[in-house]
C-alpha cells in the first residue's frame, strides 16, 4: 500500500488521539521527511494541515449537534485551551465555535472530508541506479513553495535564466533543480541552479548552496516535465520502499537530460533522491 494511503489510515484511525507528523511517520515505518514528501506529492497538502482540517471539521460536526462544553470539544480536537481552539477554528472556517453551536448548523462551512488521493502514482518505474556524488556546489534562485503552489516553478525557471550568463565558474551548462525536504506545514525551498566549481561574484539575489557528498538513487522521468510530480509520487510512496531504500533528510536534485528542451518541456530528467548512509 502506498505510504500516503497508510498515513491516511493512521490519521483517520487516531483522529482524536495526540498524534504528530513524527508519530504518523513512525507508524508508517518511514522518516518524517519521507512521509512529508510522500503525502505532499500525492495529495498537495501537508500532513499537519490535513490533520488540523480533519480534526476541526469533526469538531464542527459535534458543535453543530449542540455540544454543551466547548472546552471538552477543544481538548478532544487536540487543543489545550478554549482560546487556542477558537483561534484555529476561526482561521479554518471564519466562524467562532459558539456561532456554530448556537446556530446548530454546518451551513457555509467548508468541511474537510476523509481524503481520496487526487494524484495517483505513475506506475512502474525502472529500478534506480545508485551513485555516490558530491560535494555539489550550486548557485541559483531560491523560492519557497508548497505542494499546492508548484505551478509557480516554471516562472521561477524563467526568472533564473535571466541571471544564468552572469554566474561564473559553471561546471556543466545544463541547469539543475534542487528541492529541500518539506517542513511540517508542507513548505519547501526549491532552487533553480547551476553547478559551479567555486563561488565567485554573483548577483545578490542568488543563493549559494553546498551539498555534502552522499549516495543517491537515480530515477528516470521520461514524460513531459509538467508530470514530474506523478513520478515523485511513485518514488516516495512505492519505489523507495519496494527497493528497501531509506531517503535522507537532504536535498533532492533534478538533472535535465542533454536532450531536454525548455521550450517544450520534453526530453526527460533524472531525479536524484538522497539516501541515508548504510548502517
Amino acid at each position: 500500500m502506498p505510504i500516503a494511503d497508510n498515513a491516511l489510515w493512521v490519521i483517520e484511525r487516531n483522529l482524536q488521539q495526540p498524534i504528530t507528523l513524527v508519530s504518523i511517520a513512525e507508524a508508517c515505518g518511514v522518516s518524517r521527511s519521507h512521509l512529508a514528501n510522500a503525502f505532499g506529492t500525492a495529495t498537495g497538502l501537508s500532513v499537519v494541515r490535513y490533520l488540523r482540517a480533519r480534526r476541526l471539521s469533526e469538531a464542527a460536526r459535534i458543535l453543530a449537534d449542540g455540544a454543551p462544553d466547548i472546552l471538552a470539544v477543544a481538548l478532544e480536537a487536540g487543543y489545550s485551551s478554549h482560546e487556542a481552539f477558537t483561534r484555529a477554528f476561526r482561521e479554518q472556517f471564519g466562524r467562532t465555535p459558539e456561532s456554530v453551536r448556537d446556530g446548530r448548523s454546518l451551513a457555509g462551512l467548508e468541511l474537510t472530508a476523509p481524503l481520496e488521493l487526487k494524484t495517483q502514482p505513475q506506475g512502474h518505474l525502472a529500478v534506480p541506479r545508485l551513485c555516490d556524488e558530491g560535494p555539489i556546489r550550486a548557485v541559483g534562485l531560491s523560492q519557497v513553495f508548497t505542494f499546492a503552489t508548484t505551478i509557480g516553478i516554471p516562472a521561477q525557471w524563467q526568472r533564473f535564466m535571466a541571471y544564468y550568463e552572469a554566474i561564473p565558474a559553471k561546471l556543466d551548462h545544463i541547469p539543475i533543480g534542487i528541492s529541500h525536504a518539506p517542513d511540517d506545514n508542507g513548505q519547501f525551498p526549491y532552487i533553480c541552479a547551476v553547478e559551479v566549481s567555486r563561488f565567485g561574484d554573483i548577483p545578490e539575489e542568488l543563493a549559494r548552496l553546498e551539498i555534502a557528498p552522499r549516495r543517491y538513487a537515480i530515477f528516470e522521468h521520461k514524460g513531459h516535465v509538467s508530470r514530474i510530480y506523478e513520478t515523485y509520487t511513485t518514488i516516495w510512496n512505492e519505489a523507495l520502499p519496494a527497493q528497501g531504500l531509506r531517503p535522507a533528510d537532504a536535498p533532492a536534485i533534478e538533472r535535465h537530460n542533454p536532450a531536454f528542451d525548455p521550450g517544450t518541456g520534453e526530453g526527460g530528467l533524472t531525479l536524484w533522491i538522497p539516501l541515508e548512509a548504510a548502517r
